[in-house]
């Protein structure tokens, strides 16, 4: 026997510098995670959500406590049996003298392993397990669908809430058993009840019962996963036609399935009776039967049956299923209410009947007058060219599209709001007290009718309606101040503010520059109610130690009366405080009651429901402008998925609100159970806030994608998919990615007035050819119902891409391209609209801008391109191009119908821009003379005429010279010297 082999120990000192170490490491830890989750509390609590940060905290707690416990104390209790009853004495070979060492190494702390070995496992175990909080509470709150499975008579909310949590189960439990049969076999191995290469008994008895138990209860947990495969059938994708159970699953596995479900019992029975029996013949030989049973009845019954039986007559035998897996599809995505209109039944393609055309052109009275000429995906440069105002201040890369009723007139409004640009501050800006206590906010509501462009100038502006500092215009706004945007972060990271002052105290944070001056400025203090307190000292020291940052000690910007305002992007609060939804990507400001609001969707979705199509949520929901402006949906696997919530956050106090939208969706009625009091009900939405919602992009392009194949009712025809749609490639970038949906007011077919809708244009599958045209209205009365225009099939008509070549062939539109294609500009196509006219007519509109190539450039209004049929218009105006295509005339009897032009000159309630001349001939304004007009001149009326006249000579030189940054210059110094001449002009007639 050899000699045992010396332990090797540490010094005193080393043992002692190791567990200074280790203490220090713990404390920090310990001290960072309880300060994130004390400011995570704190954040819950100003909000008025602290039932989200308990409920999800228990829920992760006891998840954490179940799974850790039963985890790691059962395998470390199979581990502590097996050493309990080793073997006192051991034969004498080869292999017990090898593991001796490890014995008596292990022995004088075989506690510590022991105990070592549970926690790790436990917490590995706990921390997997608390992830999962939403299944247990989905499963705890489960609310019944009130439809059946076809297939096993059960309701849908079994598959949806009690499926996934009993797999959950399943899961850990094999998982525990594995590990302590592994703990198991690992001990007896080590301390001689499992003796491999020893000659004679190779188990102890104590060991053969264990194992025996542990191996019996794996299959019994093996009996219940064939019983619960069974309900996993309606998940069965065979052949990636359709999902759900299909002939083979339902005709030869379910049976089998069932058969395999008692198979496996007596399996676990045999190694059970192995207790008394001692001996593995019997376990042996059921593992066996298990074996060929599964391969057997599992696995070759059902390919034969698939091969032979379904192979030759799919179409036949599996249309029953087939239309099983539409009707749950439809269902699962809101799509089984859809309009289906035959449209455009006696078109001919291409060509154009002049008269009937022009007589669908002229009856329209919504469509052709409210086509959008601004595209709010290209003039993020614009609105910051023209009202910026200044570097702090910023616009986001994608502007919104909203609808406004201004005078008993509605109209869609490309609308933005001036926010604070963290990132734009200037290098002498960024400094610790200017970023976080100086720059604190935006400023501002902007909108401009999304079917107008300014006049006369030589480029197209949008007309701004509502602009400026302090905001004026026709949207009335009594706060404009924005402390909660999309643009407050740098580097992808929330930038914190901290505002408030003890009262008296000069005001620090920037608000607005005063009237015309650069370097005066107006400041305030932030008065709203959102912000965590933190004028106590153990308040600044938490949040010193957040945020790593020793200024919240010592900074005398820090007070009494300060709150600090993070998690300050209106996505990431509403996703915060309702944990359970799917946030769309594409917040949206609006003027509710006088107050900006952002207004966001919440999604309930499920991978769980019964027959329905699995989709990859963020994948089907990008389109090429994803990731510009707009943030990307998690890449998650879904097959259900409803628009249950709207949302708004308040642009000045972050005021969270969640209201109720889809009253019937069993998802979201299952978490208001569960989070009782979070979400409001649809009663409590303010009129005006209805009046302003949209139906939701992210949802639209998922439905979209849906809809290419699930459109088609006969089973036989989906499973041939010959009639199978397809989201067109965006014509307008160099892409493949699909084309965004577009929102515009339109009348649909079939119905009076104009509505606010999200439209797509579908394509044939793998052609460019349009097949249909599917619309959302997003007005209160008809929300939510969805249209598709069905073309021909035997009719070609013309898809976006092969409009938008038509478009690029034109002799004159690729002469000018060649021109716009310079030195200092480059042409900029605008979004491709599809408008649909009268009763089977298509008309495409898009504009055309032009942008200089240099820093500060900004794309202007150039052209507008008009597609009919074969043909084509290209004219500065859509009323000029109209006539292009269908005659004289037209273009000005269609966008005039309702009295407003796309071109319209007129201001509103803002005073208008005078009319620019030509660059090569500014003509200089004279001022009146006394006792001439409707005031007597003034030297301040001469000083703003002389102002007018030098700012008309810089617009002109700044046109000749292609210089658009000093035509945005000129017409700055233009509006600033015409108020100035209005103000004196009013001035001398009230002293008259």
């Amino acid at each position: 026997m050899r000699p045992p082999v010396p332990v090797p120990t540490l010094s005193r000192r080393a043992k002692l510098v190791i567990g200074a170490i280790a203490v220090l490491l713990v404390l920090f830890t310990a001290v960072g995670t309880l300060t994130n989750v004390y400011v995570d509390y704190l954040w819950f609590d100003e909000t008025g959500f602290t039932e989200v940060f308990w409920t999800e905290l228990q829920a992760r707690a006891l998840l954490f406590a179940v799974a850790g416990v039963a985890t790691g104390g059962l395998t470390a209790l199979a581990m502590y049996l097996a050493y309990r009853f080793r073997p006192t004495f051991r034969p004498m070979s080869l292999e017990q003298q090898n593991l001796e060492r490890y014995r008596q190494s292990l022995e004088p702390r075989r506690g510590l392993v022991l105990t070592g070995i549970a926690v790790v496992l436990g917490l590995f175990a706990g921390f997997t397990a608390q992830s999962s909080w939403e299944t247990w509470l989905s499963f705890r709150n489960s609310t019944d669908f009130g439809r059946t499975d076809p297939q096993f008579g059960v309701d849908l909310s079994f598959f949806v809430f009690d499926y996934p949590f009993y797999r959950l189960l399943l899961g850990f439990g094999f998982a525990v058993v594995i590990l302590a049969l592994i703990g198991s076999l690992l001990t007896h191995y080590v301390f001689g009840g499992l003796r491999l290469q020893t000659p004679g008994q190779k188990l102890t008895g104590a060991a053969r019962v264990q194992l025996s138990v542990l191996l019996g209860v794996f299959l019994a947990l093996k009996a219940v996963a064939y019983w619960l495969d069974r309900y996993g059938l309606v998940y069965s994708n065979r052949g990636d036609v359709f999902t759900g159970a299909s002939y083979t699953d339902v005709n030869a596995l379910l049976t089998p399935k069932t058969i395999l479900v008692f198979v496996a019992a007596v399996c676990a029975l045999a190694f059970f009776a192995n207790i008394v029996v001692r001996n593995f013949l019997l376990p042996a030989a059921a593992l066996v039967l298990l074996l060929v049973s599964s391969l057997a009845i599992g696995v070759a019954y059902p390919a034969v049956v698939q091969q032979f039986v379904v192979g030759p007559s799919a179409n036949e035998k599996e249309a029953p299923y087939i239309d099983r897996a539409i009707a749950a599809t439809r269902d699962a995505y809101d799509l089984a209410d859809i309009d289906y209109v035959d449209y455009a039944q006696d078109a001919t393609g291409d060509e154009v009947d002049p008269e009937a055309a022009l007589g669908d052109l002229r009856q329209d009275s919504e469509t052709i007058p409210n086509a959008r000429l601004l595209d709010p995906n290209v003039l993020s440069d614009t609105f910051t060219a023209r009202q910026q105002i200044r570097n702090v201040y910023g616009f986001p890369e994608k502007l919104d599209i909203d609808r406004y009723t201004i005078d008993g007139e509605t109209r869609d409004y490309v609308v933005a709001v001036r926010e604070l640009n963290s990132s734009g501050l200037s290098e002498n800006q960024d400094t610790w007290i200017n970023r976080h206590t100086v720059y604190t906010h935006g400023n501002g509501f902007v909108a401009a009718p999304a079917n107008e462009v300014v006049a006369g100038q030589e480029g197209g502006e949008p007309r701004f309606t509502t602009r400026d500092l302090p905001t004026r215009g026709n949207i009335d706004v009594d706060e404009p101040r924005i402390y909660y945007g999309e643009l407050i972060e740098r580097n992808g990271q929330d930038v914190y503010s901290v505002v408030g002052a003890p009262e008296g105290a000069a005001p620090r944070e920037f608000d607005q520059p005063e009237g015309g001056s650069d370097e005066r400025q107006l400041n305030n203090t932030y008065a709203g109610e959102g912000g965590v307190e933190i004028g106590s000292f153990f308040r600044q020291l938490t949040f010193a130690i957040h945020y790593r940052e020793r200024n919240f000690l010592l900074s005398s910007a820090v007070n009494e009366e300060s709150k600090v305002l993070f998690v300050r992007n209106p996505r990431d609060r509403v996703e915060k405080v309702a944990p359970f939804l799917e946030v769309d990507g594409d917040p949206y400001p609006a003027v509710i009651d006088g107050e900006i609001k952002w207004i966001l969707d919440g999604y309930t979705t499920s991978d769980s429901y019964p027959y329905a199509e699995q989709t990859q949520l963020g994948e089907v929901a990008a389109d090429a402008l994803t990731g510009t402006g707009t943030t990307a949906l998690p890449n998650e696997t879904v097959n259900y998925i409803r628009n249950s919530v709207k949302a708004t956050v308040d642009a000045y106090d972050g005021t969270v609100t969640l209201y109720e939208w889809d009253t019937e969706d069993p998802v979201l009625q299952t978490f208001r159970k569960a989070f009782p009091g979070v979400v409001e009900p649809r009663e409590a939405m303010p009129e005006e806030l209805v009046d302003h919602v949209r139906y939701p992009e992210d949802l639209f392009k998922v439905q979209r994608d849906i809809l290419t194949r699930y459109h088609v009712d006969d089973p036989q025809a989906f499973y041939s998919g010959n009639n199978r749609w397809q989201v067109p490639d965006d014509p307008t970038q160099n892409t493949d990615q699909p084309q965004p949906a577009y929102f515009i007011l339109a009348e649909r077919p079939g119905e009076e007035g104009a509505s606010f809708q999200l439209t797509s244009a579908l394509n044939a599958f793998n052609r460019q050819n349009l097949s249909a045209f599917v619309s959302a209205s997003s007005d209160p009365e008809t929300y939510g119902q969805l249209q598709v225009l069905r073309l021909p099939g035997n009719t070609p008509f013309r898809g976006p891409q092969q409009v938008q070549q038509s478009f690029n062939t034109n002799d004159e539109v690729a002469r000018d391209l060649n021109l716009f294609r310079g030195a200092d500009s480059t042409p900029v196509f605008g979004n491709l609209l599809t408008l649909p006219i009268g009763d089977g007519g298509l008309l495409y509109v898009q504009p055309l801008y032009v942008e200089g190539t240099g820093e500060n450039s900004f794309p202007l209004l150039r052209k507008v391109l008009v597609n009919y049929g074969d043909r084509v218009g290209y004219a500065d105006t859509l009323a000029e191009a109209l006539d292009q295509v269908f005659g004289p005339g037209a273009g000005e009897s269609a966008v005039d119908s309702d009295d407003t032009g796309a071109d319209g000159d007129a201001s509103g309630d803002l005073p208008e821009t005078p009319e620019t001349p030509a660059p090569d001939t500014p003509t200089p304004v004279d001022p009146p003379a006394d006792g001439g007009g409707d005031a007597p001149s003034t030297p301040e009326m001469a000083d703003a005429v002389a102002d007018i006249n030098a700012a008309l000579e810089a617009l002109a030189t700044a046109q000749r010279d292609g210089d658009f940054a000093g035509q945005g210059q000129a017409l700055e110094d233009l509006q600033a010297a015409v108020t100035a001449y209005q103000e004196a002009q009013r001035a001398a007639a009230g002293t008259d």
